[in-house]
């Protein structure tokens, strides 16, 4: 059953990147991280949720590790090809959720595959802020340190006021349909999107910011996996 008023909803999480600044023998999503790979804690905290309605995890062509993952034959999780960037694997994982059954107004929320440590309680908030959303919107965090522009000699050009300046987290939120286009349109302009709600922001849409946990990082660099694996080990 539904929880009361979060909307049910599907996932996508595109997981066909290589992750070469972890300088490691296999995709950052698969590196392990308390006993499982870093992609299985991050479907974890969706497969766990009563409104999912299933996930579509896009892959790389000849994903060696996937099909080891006790999460690979969960009924649930469905697989689409990775593209050479992740528009393009969103993208193909839209088309299959469609081929799933998914309308085009339904809720898809596009989480990172290298973010492993989304609160129940961030994902919670997300869908009932935005359960109404006319658009759709995404995780985010406001900016803390100072914020400088700098010009390709290395020195500062400016101070930029960091009151208006957030970091865009994920899992991002919107209907089926509208993302569609707006990533199929981009891709056909050869427009450059850097996630989905940079796709809705240049096909004339104001996303809307909902404020999570910091903790919520990508793993990005070795410091970072080294970071959570000590950031668990407080809790247990």
């Amino acid at each position: 059953m539904n929880t009361p008023d979060l909307p049910p909803f599907w996932a996508v999480i595109p997981a066909a990147g290589i992750g070469s600044r972890m300088r490691a023998d296999r995709p950052k999503q698969y590196l392990q991280l308390a006993g499982k790979s870093i992609l299985e804690h991050t479907l974890h905290c969706f497969l766990d949720h009563p409104c999912l309605r299933g996930v579509v995890v896009s892959l790389a062509e000849d994903d060696p590790f996937w099909p080891s993952l006790d999460c690979a034959h969960d009924g649930r999780i469905h697989t689409a090809a990775g593209g050479a960037e992740r528009a393009d694997s969103v993208l193909n994982a839209l088309l299959r959720l469609a081929e799933l059954g998914a309308g085009e107004q339904d809720w898809v929320l596009v989480h990172d595959a290298a973010r492993p440590n989304l609160a129940q309680s961030d994902l919670d908030l997300l869908l009932a802020e935005l359960a109404d959303d006319a658009i759709g919107g995404l995780l985010a965090v406001p900016a803390r340190d100072t914020l400088k522009r700098v010009g390709s000699d290395g020195r500062v050009r400016e101070t930029i006021d960091r009151s208006v300046i957030w970091q865009a987290y994920t899992p991002q939120m919107f209907r089926l349909g509208a993302l569609h286009q707006a990533l199929a349109e981009a891709l056909v302009s050869d427009v450059a999107v850097t996630d989905e709600a940079s796709a809705m922001e240049w096909a004339g849409q104001a996303p809307r910011l909902i404020e999570g946990r910091a903790d919520n990082l990508k793993v990005t660099r070795p410091e970072d996996l080294h970071y959570l694996e000590r950031l668990w080990r407080g809790r247990h």
